[in-house]
């Protein structure tokens, strides 16, 4: 049992912000991809594929995030604790685990065509090397904004079989989505992180978070409103715009305080409402 335990607290598995974040992309993109008109049974199951493979592959990430930084959590006081900081779990069994995951992962992705498990083999490395971007760049965010969002292109394959420019649109938006909300969720650790010489864009942007917050959701916020141009989605599409709008620019800029790490934290949670919220007005716009 105790065993049973760390795996859960070494998977980050009590916390789904994490894969739901991972998952939302990979939702709109099957969405904006699928035909509601037919049968949604297909549908269905691709979003169970998908909500499993994401867990998974967070759970696979989490691991080899704390394998890389073992000897920069044992520094910061929010991840001290830490099963592999911690020395509660060795770097053997955490690969193990990881690999597992990973096979288990792998069971899900050939369930789709040849098209999108050929793409899907291109994200791994972009997941396995963020956690070293932040010895090298204050970037980091940017960086897992590309990999947390690749799932929307894959979304997209698993039903055409091919890409066009419209889930790359809404690719680059959802970039600046995640750039935006890591960039709070680093504020918690912004002092520790400075003193032990990682970099990020909460450090980079630490003076002005609201003007680079702002152009972030911005960016993200333009794209999606250009997306559901293009599909041509009906009102309800716009008006639960304006809700996403009001919850990105207010609910989460207008309120933040870089200096409350527990303002930070609920903020950063918000956004699965915003992941859920676009995951809506794909879905309704185009019945």
């Amino acid at each position: 049992m105790d065993q049973i335990k760390l795996f859960i607290e070494l998977t980050r598995f009590k916390k789904p912000i994490g894969y739901m974040l991972l998952f939302w992309p990979c939702a709109w993109g099957l969405s904006i991809a699928y035909d509601f008109n037919g049968e949604v049974t297909t549908y269905i199951f691709y979003i169970l594929l998908f909500l499993t493979g994401s867990v998974l592959m967070r759970s696979a990430g989490c691991i080899v995030n704390d394998i890389f930084d073992k000897n920069f959590d044992k520094k910061v006081f929010r991840t001290k604790n830490r099963p592999i900081a911690s020395k509660k779990i060795s770097v053997k069994k955490g690969i193990f685990y990881s690999l597992s995951l990973c096979f288990l992962a792998f069971i899900v992705l050939i369930q789709f065509n040849n098209f999108t498990i050929l793409l899907a083999f291109g994200s791994m490395p972009l997941a396995f090397t963020y956690p070293l971007m932040k010895r090298y760049t204050y970037w980091p965010q940017l960086f897992l904004g590309v990999t947390f969002n690749y799932g929307l292109i894959l979304g997209w394959t698993s039903v055409t079989g091919e890409l066009n420019l419209i889930p790359l649109i809404f690719y680059v938006g959802a970039i600046f989505w995640t750039l935006g909300y890591d960039t709070i969720y680093g504020f918690q650790d912004i002092e520790d992180d400075e003193i032990i010489g990682l970099k990020s864009t909460s450090i980079k942007f630490k003076q002005i978070p609201g003007l680079f917050l702002t152009i972030s959701y911005l960016i993200f916020f333009i794209c999606l409103i250009i997306v559901g141009t293009l599909l041509m989605l009906n009102l309800v599409f716009y008006f639960i715009s304006i809700v996403i709008g009001f919850q990105l620019f207010f609910l989460q800029i207008k309120k933040l305080d870089i200096k409350s790490s527990k303002n930070c934290l609920s903020i950063f949670k918000s956004n699965n409402i915003i992941g859920f919220l676009v995951f809506l007005s794909l879905v309704l716009g185009k019945i």
